[in-house]
């Protein structure tokens, strides 16, 4: 197989949350933002907040030329900080990888590579957010501890020589 190395996603990682204010706004319903809204209706802060902080999709990926087959690699970004799963330099993330993918709500479906566990994937999907993301569990550590981030998991890609001996097969992937 030949493989060429996919591009980064720009996502929202080490956003803040939803305001209260966004909440007021609509209606009184009391169902969380993520039940009542579709991903096009969010807010910026309601988009972002979306990211669980797992940094799976900013491992690289590779694309076979012939069959368009996917593969993870465990080799992140440079910027991922691999303790926290979060980029190290979110503002800038531009300045150092120009190659980081911008995700926006109309192309979420369209990602074959977004895990199976991305909130912005299972949203689209309509199926329910997991118990461990931090949105429901009020906690930036449960993602962590429920064992679907990279933390652990996962080297720098300036560790990684060539990316081809660093393809996984996680069940989370």
């Amino acid at each position: 197989m030949r493989f060429r190395r996919r591009k980064h996603p720009r996502h929202p990682v080490g956003a803040a949350g939803p305001s209260a204010a966004a909440d007021a706004a609509d209606g009184g319903d009391s169902r969380p933002f993520w039940e009542r809204k579709t991903l096009r209706q969010m807010t910026d802060a309601e988009w972002e907040s979306l990211c669980d902080g797992c940094g799976k999709c900013c491992l690289n990926k590779l694309q076979d030329e012939d069959t368009g087959a996917l593969a993870f690699t465990n080799a992140a970004c440079l910027l991922l900080d691999l303790d926290s799963c979060r980029c190290a330099d979110y503002a800038n993330r531009w300045d150092h990888v120009p190659d980081c993918v911008k995700l926006v709500p109309g192309m979420v479906a369209r990602l074959a590579w977004l895990p199976s566990t991305c909130a912005y994937r299972l949203l689209a999907e309509n199926q329910p957010l997991p118990d461990w993301h931090p949105l429901v569990s009020g906690d930036a550590e449960s993602v962590h501890r429920a064992g679907v981030s990279v933390r652990g998991r996962a080297i720098s890609e300036r560790e990684a020589d060539d990316l081809e001996d660093h393809v996984v097969d996680w069940e989370d992937l």
